[in-house]
């Protein structure tokens, strides 16, 4: 027997690893001796020292490491720490960061790289490390499945998202992502629900499913997401998805979700046609869009969009467009994310034919190209971050809307704008909503814009007090809080009553959140 432990570096803490259970399980069920298995759970906030001290406690044998963009540029020098606490312990490494780049991390410390799926290679490695024996070469794929969701497993959630995995593979094969090497496979479906079943009852907020193209089988996508619907649970279940694969008899299934039990991720990433034809991207945009809209009709179901910036022949101004397009269909979170030039990926392999430069350390993301300068990237990275800091997070939503309407801007203008003047770093939200104030007071009047901002802090914040900028001085609060206590029926507190610069006054219901939106309901006063 030889002791192995499983590490996982998470990029947040709220996140758990999958496939560090998957392959706890597989060496269980397919070694040909026993093993003993720890799995380790750490975060890329953790110092090396830290994690390499948690791992040499446990006095493996064996350490087997998950390897990711998100923690490749630590593991360099956890490896060394590795080393020097277990001299004689055999380090081996998976997932893609590791796979697709696999002789510089034999040449940093690993002993071994597994490439691709592990659930057979990892068990008969360690069968070959304890007994010597070579091994024949193993199948590429593998025909039987592994339950990662042990007691252990579940007894590590405590309020972190779940993940689940019902298929491998995409039917796509996107010049910048590695999901579409093979083929698409789906696990039983059966043993699909029986998971989202005990998941549902592990007290978890949110499953998310890490099938890249969930619904590229529609009829698959269509029963398991109408047994989501059916189960007696508050979790929400989020989900990847192609737009325009969606058929009518799904969509009509989807208004009958219960708000806020599903969540849906839909990748657009450009509205160029060269570039998706230069990425090999097949998206019908038009019924992405339609399909899109029919579901933000029902009010039921939280939709993200995204969109990738930095891919070839897209230049600012074009990118501008395909970025307001996207704005413009209404989804709850536009994601902006830029892109990454991963090991594997045809888009590396033909960087330097393209002339795209890009970081060579973790996440590769690129630095410039043809189409994109360095102070280009450095706009869209202001703009990104003021589209996170607000409308992404449900923040000032009738304030933009407002400022977009009255002065018949682009979105992308507004957000680039409030991006180059709101240079947020951690600052509190308090200090965030004054500058944003100050700045919008630039081209709107600023007792117009600080209505609006009142009303949408109210509506996105509980209990928290106004910044001291939207706070004016009121005589009316002590005869104004027993009629509203009458209406909603209930004490309130202060925070919940907040008056205009138009003297209007304005309440919010604490006790109505709307669960899809995460936006609590204000009303007007009628005086």
């Amino acid at each position: 027997m030889r002791k192995l432990v499983l590490l996982a570096i998470n990029a947040k803490y709220v996140h758990s690893a999958l496939a560090v259970w998957i392959l706890s399980d597989a060496v269980k069920r397919y070694a040909s001796i026993s093993h003993e298995v720890e799995v380790i759970e750490a975060t890329i906030h953790q110092s090396d020292d830290e994690i390499a001290r948690i791992i040499a406690a446990h006095k493996p044998d064996v350490v087997g490491i998950s390897t990711y963009i998100w923690n490749g540029g630590k593991l360099q020098g956890l490896l060394t720490l590795l080393r020097e606490h277990l001299p004689d312990a055999v380090f081996i490494l998976g997932g893609p960061e590791a796979s697709f780049n696999s002789d510089f991390w034999l040449e940093s410390g690993a002993d071994y790289v597994v490439h691709g799926e592990g659930e057979q290679k990892l068990p008969a490695l360690l069968d070959q490390l304890a007994t010597g024996k070579t091994q024949e070469l193993l199948p590429k794929k593998t025909s039987q499945f592994v339950d990662p969701y042990s007691d252990q497993y579940i007894s590590t959630l405590k309020g972190k998202l779940a993940y689940l995995e019902t298929s491998r593979g995409c039917p796509f094969k996107c010049a910048f992502c590695l999901s579409g090497e093979d083929e698409v496979r789906f696990f039983p479906i059966e043993m699909a629900k029986q998971q989202l079943l005990r998941l549902s009852k592990t007290g978890v907020k949110t499953i998310k499913l890490v099938d890249r193209t969930f619904n590229c089988n529609p009829k698959r996508a269509y029963e398991l997401l109408g047994y989501v619907i059916s189960l007696d649970t508050n979790c929400c279940f989020h989900f990847e998805i192609a737009a325009d694969l969606l058929n009518d008899e799904t969509i009509a299934l989807l208004e009958t979700a219960q708000p806020g039990r599903i969540q849906f991720e839909a990748g657009l990433q450009s509205y160029h046609e060269p570039t998706l034809k230069a990425i090999l991207r097949k998206t019908d945009l038009e019924k992405a869009e339609k399909n899109i809209n029919a579901i933000l009709k029902f009010g039921n179901i939280h939709v993200h969009v995204d969109l990738i910036a930095g891919l070839p022949y897209e230049t600012l101004e074009i990118f501008k467009t395909s970025f307001n397009k996207a704005y413009n269909i209404g989804a709850h979170n536009l994601q902006l994310g830029f892109l990454k030039l991963l090991h594997g990926s045809v888009l590396r392999n033909e960087a330097n034919e393209r002339g795209i430069i890009y970081n060579e350390t973790p996440p590769y993301e690129i630095i410039s190209s043809p189409w994109l300068s360095q102070k280009d990237l450095a706009e869209l990275k202001q703009t990104e971050n003021a589209l996170r800091q607000t409308y992404n997070k449900g923040r000032f939503l009738s304030t933009l809307n407002h400022v977009l309407s009255v002065l018949h801007l682009d979105p992308y203008d507004l957000f680039s704008m409030i991006g180059k003047a709101v240079a947020n770093h951690g600052m509190p939200l308090e200090a965030y909503a004054e500058e944003l104030y100050t700045c919008l007071c630039k081209i709107i009047e600023p007792d117009e814009i600080l209505g609006y901002m009142i009303c949408d802090w109210l509506g996105m914040v509980r209990g928290k007090n106004m910044p001291g900028f939207m706070r004016k001085p009121d005589t009316k609060r002590k005869a104004v809080i027993p009629i509203v206590e009458k209406i909603l029926n209930r004490k309130i507190c202060r925070e919940e009553i907040a008056f205009l610069p138009s003297g209007k006054i304005i309440y919010v219901d604490v006790e109505d959140r709307d669960i899809v939106t995460g936006l609590y309901k204000v009303y007007n006063l009628d005086q």
